[in-house]
Order: structure tokens, then sequence, then C-alpha cells
């Protein structure tokens, strides 16, 4: 059935982008939140009487529930949780917490008295990031949640980061009304074209986030060519050319979206070397980017512009087939979307 189109307003953009702001003073500014979970009542005490010095925000779980509970209402900076507890232990607990793609950046210490080797081997497969052996001494553990703390200031800080890149490209796409909910539309249709074609998990996320990214770099073009009601000339169309580039070098600080980087960059080649701006050819185009050029494309053909009207499903297919029979296309991938995006 056809992929449905989920429209933003300039507005939600602009919010966004605000929200964003006020994200990144919220990191800045509030007091670093730690959860203690432990059975025993005594246990916990101590280790909020030590920590407190320090100034953190503390709240205490008695077991595993209780934490995943406080978890998803407070989102800590660092867990300190026991490992031998009711109802949920550590381990399972821990398990949950990193499998969640909302909590697994949380720092986790697994404060045990199991000194055994495999209990230790069965923390780290649950993905605990450290260890912290029952008893424990004060400056040991107040070093090791300031150790943790810090890296996740820098976690936080890349999220923000992210976060901004991706409010400035909704920002973008809010300056051109008739381009409006184009990116929604091609994070749906690519990450839906990557999952039919078996791709692994993170290749189907960075085609999702590619969706929103892909023309970060039209923040570096001209009103006057970005926001032309006609189609451009062959001299504007050359500087609109440079937004890939431009692309590519704001996602490359951000180690986080090196796998987003190839279809920002890419996402406008051929696969008969007539694309730009490398010019590859067949396999040296990104697979990523192929996908994306396929769909990006499309939404193109079905979407209205000042100078053209939607073209209905089955013409833009019809143009896509057309695109692969003079190879600029995969002829697979285009088949492989359409099957996906026919009418019932």
């Amino acid at each position: 059935m056809p992929f449905p189109a989920v429209p933003m307003k300039g507005a939600v953009a602009l919010k966004a982008s605000l929200s964003v702001a006020e994200h990144l003073r919220g990191v800045a500014d509030r007091t670093r939140r730690v959860l203690v979970v432990d059975d025993l009542e005594a246990n916990g005490r101590l280790m909020e009487r030590l920590l407190s010095r320090d100034g953190y925000r503390l709240r205490i779980a008695r077991d595993g529930q209780e934490a995943l509970e406080a978890v998803a209402a407070e989102q800590p900076d660092v867990i300190l949780m026991d490992v031998l507890m009711p109802k949920l232990d550590g381990f399972e607990a821990c398990r949950r917490i990193k499998d969640d793609p909302a909590t697994r950046l949380i720092p986790v210490v697994l404060v045990t008295a199991l000194a055994d080797t495999n209990s230790r081997i069965r923390g780290l497969e649950v993905g605990a990031d450290d260890f912290i052996s029952k008893p424990f001494s004060e400056p040991e553990l107040r070093a090791r949640v300031r150790s943790l703390l810090r890296i996740k200031h820098y976690t936080d800080e890349l999220d923000s980061a992210e976060s901004v890149i991706l409010s400035l490209a909704l920002t973008i796409e809010a300056r051109d009304g008739t381009t409006d909910g184009h990116c929604q539309r091609l994070a749906g249709y690519a990450a839906a074209l990557g999952a039919a074609l078996g791709l692994d998990a993170q290749e189907v996320a960075a085609l999702r986030l590619g969706g929103f990214l892909h023309d970060i770099g039209k923040v570096g073009i001209p009103d006057r060519v970005l926001l032309k009601p006609d189609p451009l000339t062959s001299e504007e169309y050359e500087p609109m050319k440079q937004h890939t580039i431009i692309g590519d070098r704001l996602c490359g600080e951000l180690r986080s979206l090196r796998r987003v980087r190839p279809i920002v960059r890419h996402h406008h080649e051929r696969m008969d070397g007539s694309g730009y701006p490398d010019g590859l050819r067949g396999d040296a185009v990104p697979l990523l980017a192929q996908i994306m050029g396929v769909v990006d494309v499309f939404d193109a053909l079905t979407t209205p512009r000042p100078y053209k009207e939607a073209l209905p499903f089955d013409r833009a297919h019809q143009m896509l087939l057309e695109e692969a029979a003079r190879g600029w296309r995969s002829q697979e991938l285009v088949e492989v979307f359409i099957r996906l995006n026919a009418s019932p």
C-alpha cells in the first residue's frame, strides 16, 4: 500500500529549534542525577550520604522493576545498581536499560559482592559500564561516579549537537513552503525501502535520519536560488549543487553521523557517473545514497511545485523505471520501491 505522507508545518520546525535551545541550556545548568538501586535500605542510605557531598541529586530504588520506572520518569545521569535483588535482579534491569534506545547511553555501574569472573562477564554481556565491589571505599565510589558523569556529559553534548543539526534541517525545509513535509516523507520512504532490502537496523536508522538531513547543506544556498518559484537556469543550478558538499561538511564534525554523511553528499549521484558532486559510477555510489536518490526523485515527482503539478504515483513509477533504463538508477532498487509503494 502507498506510504503515508506526514507533513510538518514551519511553525513546528521553529518550535523544534526552540526546544533544542532549551535542551542545551538544561544540559548545562541542571544538577546531575544519580539513581541508587539496592534492596537493603542501609546500603542505599550510605551511598546517598557519601554522594550528596558532591552535590548530586539522588533517588533510591528498592529493586530492578522500581529502577526501570525511575529511569523512565527521570532519566538519571548515572545508575548504581546492586545485582542480587528481588522481583528483577540487576543483570536483567541493566539489560533492559541498555536495550532501550532512549536509555542505553546512561552509564550503569553494577555494585556487587560477586567477585567471580562469570558474574563480571555476565555484567559486560548485559551492557554494564563499570563494576564496584562490595565493600567499596568512599574515594573509589566518588571517583567512579565523577568519571562516568564526565562521559555522560560528553555524550549529552554530542546528542545535543545532533539535535541542533536535525532542527536546522527542519528549519531549512520550513523556509520553502513548496517542500513542506519532504523530509518526513523521505525518512519514511527510505527506511521502508532499506528494511525491505534486508539492511541491518543501523543502516535503516541512518536512512531515516538521512531523510531529514539530506538537504541540510541548503543552509548555504542564497534565497534567490533556493526559493525561486521557477525552474533554475544552468547558472543558478551550479551553486545549488554545492548543497551536498556543504551538508557533508556540516555532518563531518559528528561521529554519530558517519553513516549519514554518504547520503548527504552522494544522494544526487547517478549510476552512470552523470550526477554530482563527485561523478561516482556504479557501485562506487554508496547504497544508502542510491536509496535516498530513488525516493528523493519519487517525492519530487509526486508533490506539486509552483512550476509543475504533482504526478500520479503510476506515472512517477514509470519515470523511475525510465531513469533505471537510462542507467541513472539501480533497476533492483526501483523495482523493490515500486512494489512497496504500489496502490492496494
